[in-house]
């Protein structure tokens, strides 16, 4: 699986320029609509893969293939089978060898100067990195091997479903936390108007009262990969191996 070939995306950071316009979101997709319209809603994302990997042997985790395809691949495309509008990749540690990888995807690129001042930094710089077209917004980890369009989707529904006080929705699955997050555009507002500590989770400790699960048990969304015993859980459990590509091996 190794995609179609897109324009160039953008660059978006202090010492970069714009090299390419960002095209619309893959022609002839059914975006979600709004609660109560029939308006079609638009979806910006926003995928963080600027760790260090320091509990992989300081590797990029997103660069793990599964059937061949690095994991930062396979979330790009759910997210664009699933009719994102727009897609914004926070890049840092290892950006080197993770950005030749997008390169041809229809995706901005934002460079995190500082990675290590932890990943509120890179989510405000990939929610001001959107356009001011999104309606909603998506917050996904370029680690979770086994996100599908389908669920994303199944996020946006229920993001659709959510109670008029609602402006936050999370995956719950057997009680815990999952992943991706859905948010309106005014939170990422507050957010961004917020100070420079302040991020999704903050935000929603915040403003418990608009936050609201998507009680699921779909445990694609509670999957993500930090250590090498994450590897192989992932293996005993799904039956797949997660690989490193050739140039990280043998690090």
């Amino acid at each position: 699986m190794n995609g179609p070939a897109f324009p160039s995306p953008r660059h978006r950071a202090a010492h970069t320029t714009a090299v390419a316009a960002k095209p619309e979101g893959p022609a002839g997709t059914d975006l979600p609509r709004c609660p109560g319209t029939q308006e079609r809603l638009a979806v910006g994302a926003v995928l963080l893969a600027a760790g260090c990997g320091s509990r992989l042997g300081n590797r990029p985790k997103c660069l793990l293939e599964l059937d061949g395809v690095p994991l930062i691949r396979r979330l790009l495309f759910a997210l664009m089978d699933a009719g994102v509008d727009e897609i914004v990749v926070v890049l840092g540690h290892h950006a080197e060898l993770i950005e030749p990888v997008v390169m041809n995807l229809p995706v901005t690129l934002v460079h995190n100067p500082n990675p290590d001042d932890g990943q509120v930094s890179s989510q405000r710089l990939g929610l001001a990195a959107l356009t001011d077209r999104p309606e909603a917004v998506i917050v996904a980890l370029a680690d979770q091997p086994l996100i599908r369009a389908e669920d994303i989707t199944a996020l946006e529904g229920a993001f659709k479903r959510r109670s008029q006080s609602g402006s936050v929705v999370y995956p719950q699955v057997a009680g815990e936390r999952g992943n991706p997050v859905m948010f309106t555009a005014d939170v990422r507002a507050q957010i961004l108007a917020d100070a420079a500590s302040v991020g999704c989770r903050q935000w929603q400790a915040a403003n418990a009262a608009a936050v609201a699960p998507f009680v699921t048990d779909n445990r694609n969304y509670k999957v993500d990969i930090d250590t090498p015993a994450d590897l192989e859980r992932f293996a005993r459990d799904t039956g797949q191996v997660l690989l490193w590509p050739a140039v990280l091996a043998t690090r």
